[in-house]
């Protein structure tokens, strides 16, 4: 462990440390302090069933101690420190600002690791394209030999890997809206910062759409002269028909673009011809044709742009394309799951937007039969219509959302001669056994729900493995 890291966690001893929400990342963070033998409290209104009773278990064998339930937050006055779920938003939350008030800390794991982290961090956010962007740099800096450390909203804590994470290696960070929303003063930092494209969404936990993109832009603006920061050429980073000035104004150190539409004097890009190249100080270098990629769809292809700009300079092409022609994709992201009775059914848990429904659409050369449906976070299903009517041939609907869906395809003028068949049930499971019992020889059956899961799981982690467990199940 690094010395800044070591003497800030040598003063915690002797305090009152509390987690607010136990989920992935402050299960493991707590852990980590509890075993430094710091005072660690848990805390978080849902039961240790919901938890998890052997991570309960775990933790209380280490010393710490839980406060769940109904008055789960009445200990807070006794805290030194307070570090908040990345979910637990501020404004959501009074009890945030009563700690404040009262001289508390309250802080978050990915706070006190771009704090303390000695390495050089490479950031991604983005409304989409996060998580497989973020593993594909991970990847071929990992295929050049570096020694990377992968985590953030990826699914995976941070803050214990200061324990053993050097200069010498790399963090390479996916951070969402909500861990950006209050990361504020990064200190130089991240070293490179990656943002892959920008959409109205979230607003269900954002007060408006101007702290969603504020939220976004602060993956840069505390960047130094000698950063790079790393957009996307296709995108409008103002937000259409919003009035915000474009993130390429924030820059303060050296901007790379990419593209899949046109050339870009300084990334990497698509040209017509199916070729990426990338292109800098006036010299243009091949990478490779875009079919040595084996996950599907043009989305990943602009995936590959914003993961080679990225790592240029750092990772020879020999590496980038040994990635491609191997890297078979992030679970839940277009997933293959299995094939049975010659039907191919894939894992898309992660399209909880109408844009990400349509790029996973439009990986497929034929008429797919779709599963969608979930909680509402407020997005507008029309713009995913005409992909719907010319990409779908039956469409399952399932979940709170299902008859917005419904009535936002039912609606379309071309809903009437598309010969889209919809059909509406309850429950996942019922979608799954009902999609397996229309099916074909050759029909592909996507799992795409275009909203998060919240209304029958607890993320879309737990909606995917599901439906790989349902699909698994056949024949058994």
């Amino acid at each position: 462990m690094n010395q800044k890291a070591k003497q800030y966690f040598e003063n915690l001893k002797g305090k009152k440390v509390a987690f607010v929400g136990m989920g992935v990342a402050n299960v493991p963070c707590a852990q980590f302090l509890a075993e430094l033998g710091i005072d660690v409290y848990a805390c978080d209104r849902r039961d240790r069933d919901y938890i998890g009773a052997q991570i309960c278990d775990r933790l209380e064998k280490l010393g710490v101690s839980f406060s769940l339930g109904e008055n789960y937050l009445d200990i807070l006055p006794q805290m030194d420190l307070v570090f908040r779920s990345h979910g637990i938003l501020p404004f959501q939350n009074k009890w945030i600002g009563e700690c404040i008030e009262r001289g508390q800390t309250v802080t978050t794991e990915m706070d006190v690791f771009f704090k303390l982290c000695p390495s050089k961090i490479i950031a991604v956010t983005g409304s989409n394209g996060k998580t497989t962007t973020t593993t594909l740099i991970s990847k071929m800096l990992e295929a050049q030999g570096y020694n990377v450390y992968l985590g953030g909203n990826i699914g995976k804590a941070l803050m214990p890997e200061l324990a053993t994470i050097t200069e010498h290696d790399i963090a390479v960070v996916e951070l969402s809206s909500f861990q950006l929303l209050t990361m504020g003063n990064m200190r130089n930092k991240p070293d490179i910062a990656v943002v892959t494209n920008l959409e109205s969404t979230h607003l269900d936990h954002h007060i408006s759409l101007d702290e969603y993109v504020d939220a976004k832009r602060n993956i840069l603006i505390y960047q130094s002269v000698n950063s790079k920061t790393v957009l996307n050429s296709d995108c409008d980073y103002s937000i259409k028909n919003h009035v915000y000035h474009d993130m390429r104004f924030d820059v303060r150190g050296k901007l790379v673009e990419f593209s899949i539409k046109h050339k870009v004097s300084n990334g990497a890009y698509l040209d017509k011809n199916g070729n990426i190249f990338y292109s800098e100080d006036g010299k243009k270098t091949f990478v490779m044709n875009k079919d040595c990629i084996i996950i599907p769809g043009m989305h990943n292809v602009e995936n590959y742009c914003t993961a080679i700009s990225t790592v240029w300079g750092m990772v020879d092409v020999d590496n980038i394309v040994r990635v491609a022609k191997t890297f078979s994709g992030v679970e839940h992201r277009i997933e293959f799951v299995r094939e049975y009775d010659s039907v191919k059914y894939y894992n898309d848990s992660i399209a909880t937007s109408p844009s990400r429904v349509i790029s996973g659409l439009r990986s497929f050369d034929q008429k797919i039969i779709a599963i969608m449906g979930g909680s509402d976070k407020k997005n507008d299903m029309s713009v995913m219509v005409c992909d719907i009517l010319k990409s779908v041939k039956t469409l399952i609907l399932n979940g709170e959302t299902a008859d917005k869906i419904y009535d936002a395809v039912v609606s379309s003028d071309q809903y009437g001669k598309s010969g889209l068949e919809i059909i509406k049930v309850d429950t996942l499971e019922q979608a799954v056994r009902e999609a397996k019992r229309i099916a074909s020889k050759g029909d592909i059956i996507l799992l795409c729900p275009a909203c998060p899961a919240f209304d029958q799981f607890k993320t879309f982690e737990y909606r995917g493995r599901k439906f790989k467990e349902l699909v698994n199940g056949f024949g058994a």
